[in-house]
Order: structure tokens, then sequence, then C-alpha cells
């Protein structure tokens, strides 16, 4: 099998439906964050490893927004994207909508962006295809994922900085919700 150099979103794109069940629930009778997260790791894991023909690991989970429940009964729909390529890493952004089979109502219950790394055998980093931006669609993932990266090293910098003087944030003290005792 030949590795192409380059490849569209689209020849990466992976959906998957999956009805959501009582197991599949919380104490609250929603389905559970956790079980989303697992499926979300698995549609991340089919993308990245479609686009790079290679086994592929989670590098980091970059943002989960959970913005609607979602219940027991409907269908789920997962739709993942290779967003950015690096070397050998990709950021996967997954859409994740919810149906209620009765009604026909479509609701939009989560976006996530996932970085995934292509490895070999032996468990080295491999060079994954460039990506082939066509649509407008493309193109602003592509400039939105670069901004979450540049972030991603602000805030990594910002909490492996080692020099903390209290004094600069003697201000917390004016919150409500929050006593400092030396």
């Amino acid at each position: 099998m030949t590795t192409k150099k380059f490849k569209t979103v689209q020849e990466s794109q992976v959906v998957i439906s999956e009805l959501m069940l009582p197991s599949h629930s919380n104490f609250n009778g929603k389905i559970h964050g956790g079980y989303v997260l697992s499926l979300l790791d698995q549609i991340a894991f089919a993308c990245a490893s479609k686009h790079s023909q290679a086994y592929c690991v989670t590098a980091s989970v970059d943002t989960v927004d959970f913005l609607k429940p979602i219940e027991i009964g409907e269908l789920v729909t997962m739709k993942a994207s290779v967003n950015y390529v690096g070397n050998s890493s990709m950021v996967i952004g997954i859409r994740v909508e919810a149906e209620n089979i009765q009604t026909g109502e479509l609701k939009h219950c989560n976006s996530s962006h996932i970085t995934m790394v292509a490895k070999d055998s032996n468990g080295k980093s491999v060079k994954v295809p460039g990506l082939i931006l066509k649509t407008d669609n493309d193109i602003r993932r592509f400039a939105k994922s670069l901004k979450r990266i540049s972030m991603k090293k602000t805030r990594k910098q910002e909490f492996q900085d080692t020099d903390f003087i209290s004094e600069e944030y003697l201000h917390i003290q004016e919150l409500d919700n929050i006593k400092i005792e030396r």
C-alpha cells in the first residue's frame, strides 16, 4: 500500500452513529460524559488512522465542550475530520449531534478537538500526509487549529513557570469564595 503525500480532508472523514442505551446513562438519566469521551477517542483514532494509514495514539484532548445533554434513546452521530496536520500529529475535530428518533429533532451536543500522533510498530512517530484544503470550512478549521495550538503553547509555558510571587496574586483576596490564611 502506498501512502499519499497529501490527502483531502474529505478522504479521512469518519462518521459513526450509535443508539444511546440506559446502560450509558449517569445517575441523572442523561448519557454519561465519560461514555461520550470514550466514543470521541474511538472516532478520533479511526479518523487519524485513516488519514495516516498508521497506528495512532491520543496525545491530548484539547477541547471538549459539552453543549447539551444527550438523552437515553437518542441516536448520536459523531462526525470527525482532520483539521490540522503537523509532522506526525493531527488535530481531529469532532461534532456530536443527537437525534430524537421519534420527532427527528437534531441538536448539537458536543464539539471536541483531539490531537493524535501516528506511530510505527516500534512506537516511533511517523510522518503523516499533508492536508489539501479545498473548502472555506477546511481553511477556517485549519486556521482555528493554528490559533488553538498557539494558545496551548502559551498555557503550557505559564503552568511550567515556577517563579511564583505571591504579591502578584493578592487581588484574589477580594473574591468572595476564598480566604487566604498564612
